[in-house]
């Protein structure tokens, strides 16, 4: 199974091909996300993760092209991104997310919406916290880090049981969710 870690930063994966712009970090691939076409053959790979980089990027929406051009049919890419309710907590984003992401992926959803490459939606998730293994850098202390996690716990079970309601009507009540993940299969 041959696995691609896009916009890997410091989150160097043994038994992935690790892509990054930056050089100052251990990657295998050092490529402009902002450029088409990356440096792989077509239908490359099984598995590709997007782990917070869709949102540094200029075009979201032709990098998710140029991923289903990378990914083999029947093959899972994994995103996640800031949810809009958080998107702009870091200077460099250009974006923040939603529930209707996917939509633009689905022929079957409008012609003038559908972005025209078809992935299916397996898994969505809100995430209340998503960066816990900062948190000591910005001198967090361990027992306010569990309780924190004991509480994003408790969030996330109700958050979903249904994001689209979450997203449409209560997720800024408790201070917006860090991260949206998203889990397509290339048809």
């Amino acid at each position: 199974m041959k696995k691609l870690n896009m916009g890997c930063g410091i989150d160097y994966k043994e038994g992935f091909v690790n892509l990054d712009f930056h050089s100052h970090v251990k990657i295998d691939v050092q490529h402009n996300l902002n450029q088409f076409p990356y440096p792989f053959n077509e239908n490359e790979f099984d598995y590709i993760l997007a782990s917070h980089v869709l949102e540094h990027l200029d075009k979201p929406f032709d990098v998710m092209t140029e991923l289903h051009r990378l990914l083999k049919k029947g093959g899972t890419l994994h995103v996640k991104v800031p949810h809009f309710s958080r998107g702009f907590t870091h200077s460099e984003h250009k974006a923040g997310f939603d529930v209707t992401f996917p939509y633009y992926f689905d022929s079957n959803f409008t012609k003038s919406g559908y972005y025209g490459v078809d992935f299916k939606l397996v898994k969505l998730r809100l995430n209340y916290f998503a960066f816990f293994h900062l948190l000591p850098y910005m001198g967090v202390s361990k027992p306010v880090i569990f309780g924190m996690k004991i509480f994003g716990k408790v969030i996330n079970f109700f958050a979903n049981l249904s994001p689209k309601l979450c997203s449409r009507f209560w997720c800024f009540w408790v201070g917006g969710f860090e991260e949206i993940e998203f889990v397509f299969i290339k048809k």
